[in-house]
């Protein structure tokens, strides 16, 4: 796929992304989440006490997997480094933005009040390495 291809393919619809972090003794973990593109950035929240939320902290580094899993099956994985905020505002400001995608509209304020709180966090990961096949069972 093409950058714009990819880019398409990971905001249609309410796909969740299922990120990978390496939890302190090296297991790997891996957990759907909520996620919206801003420019070149993957934006999502968790909380900050959470297996992904510590480990984020802890390497700076995550990779996320968004794939569709009717056939003929595509995917596209990105990993790179991570920024962590707990800016209250910009956790709520982006929280019901997410929210927006996954809940619709009408629900959106609500689960950003619900979600952007303190103990959330804002998380930008910032692709450096991107695998987007399209159509793999053809």
């Amino acid at each position: 796929m093409t950058r714009e291809q990819w880019r398409e393919f990971v905001s249609v619809g309410t796909r969740t992304g299922k990120l990978a972090t390496v939890r302190a003794d090296g297991r790997a973990h891996v957990a759907p989440v909520w996620f919206v593109l801003d420019g070149e950035d993957v934006v999502f929240n968790t909380g900050a006490q959470t297996v992904k939320g510590r480990a984020l902290r802890r390497t700076g580094t995550a990779s996320m997997c968004v794939d569709d899993e009717r056939p003929p099956f595509s995917f596209v994985t990105l990993g790179g480094p991570v920024r962590v905020s707990e800016d209250l505002a910009q956790v709520r400001l982006w929280a019901t933005r997410i929210a927006a995608r996954y809940m619709g509209a009408e629900q959106a304020q609500r689960y950003g009040l619900r979600n952007g709180v303190p103990g959330e966090l804002l998380v930008r990961l910032t692709p450096t390495s991107v695998v987007a096949v399209r159509d793999v069972a053809d």
